[in-house]
């Protein structure tokens, strides 16, 4: 699990690297693509299971199960296969690393049989240059922890991720984001109005350690003025 640990100085670091340790290439594609080649199944900061039910509130408002939903830099989660579970199948997963695409593919086959879900490959700070997701409307946009990774690269990447979900979110869809950061989106420049939904403890080796949390987010497209 990705957890982010504060020092004394507000360093933050992977949990298991000392502060002082560099933090991996999240932004490139080349990072995901040797991890890809030996991960076959790995949730970032909480598992699918644990996602779903902050979902729930949400699905329950699509107006049906063929309502579209796009799930951005999905890597090697379980997340489409619970929401196909669930009843939905027009979800379109989006990754820049083709190894996430073929094993996403390979889940949704071993589950159910078939491959009904798409799948495309996609740098997610360019989501406006693919005609397949930019000619789309979503009613809903998922992202856990896709969003850290591309900070890596900047606040300017994270605004690019977010206009160009902002370009393909119907007007009245939502975008929940799960983070570790409490500052992912105090941006002004964003496109959307921001609330955090839920505060999600991680979990401590020592009954001692501090409390440290990730953030479920809520963002909705600001009203056209």
């Amino acid at each position: 699990m990705f957890q982010v640990q504060t020092d004394k100085h507000g360093t933050t670091s992977e949990a298991g690297l000392k502060p002082t340790t560099p933090m991996p290439d999240f932004d490139k594609q080349s990072y995901w693509h040797q991890r890809f080649e030996s991960e076959t199944a790995f949730e970032w900061l909480i598992p699918s299971s644990t996602f779903m039910p902050l979902l729930e509130a949400f699905l329950n408002k699509l107006p049906g199960s063929d309502a579209r939903i796009l799930h951005v830099g999905f890597g090697t989660s379980d997340l489409q296969v619970q929401l196909r579970t669930r009843g939905f199948a027009n979800i379109t997963n989006v990754d820049y690393e083709p190894l996430a695409i073929e094993r996403g593919q390979h889940l949704e086959m071993t589950v159910f049989g078939d491959v009904r879900m798409q799948y495309i490959i996609a740098d997610a700070t360019r989501l406006d240059s693919v005609p397949d997701l930019s000619s789309q409307k979503y009613q809903l946009v998922i992202d856990k922890s896709t969003a850290d990774a591309i900070s890596c690269a900047g606040d300017d990447a994270v605004l690019a991720m977010a206009q160009g979900i902002h370009q393909s979110l119907a007007d009245d869809g939502a975008w929940i984001s799960v983070s570790y950061s409490a500052s992912r989106y105090d941006n002004p420049q964003l496109p959307f109005d921001v609330e955090v939904i839920a505060n999600l403890p991680t979990a401590k080796a020592r009954a001692t350690d501090p409390d440290i949390y990730h953030y479920c987010y809520l963002l909705r497209p600001k009203p056209k003025v």
